[in-house]
């Protein structure tokens, strides 16, 4: 309840502010959110790289995968 009061008054301070200050704030967000997912990813492909430097990855064909499933 207390974070859907604090969601509101955010909102309210929104429609306060300008059509030019609301669309400045739309870019902003939308660049962060931009910024963090590439973040992530970079976080991801560090942890890709460090597996397979530790051979913890599987390598091979479709049907290689398909059998080694099969086999669990």
């Amino acid at each position: 309840m207390m974070l859907t009061s604090h969601f509101n008054q955010i909102l309210e301070m929104i429609d306060a502010l300008s059509l030019d200050e609301q669309n400045d704030l739309i870019n902003i967000v939308r660049h962060r959110q931009i910024e963090k997912r590439r973040e992530e990813i970079a976080v991801n492909i560090t942890q890709a790289h460090q597996d397979y430097q530790q051979g913890n990855v599987f390598r091979g064909t479709v049907d290689d995968v398909i059998a080694e499933l099969n086999n669990d």
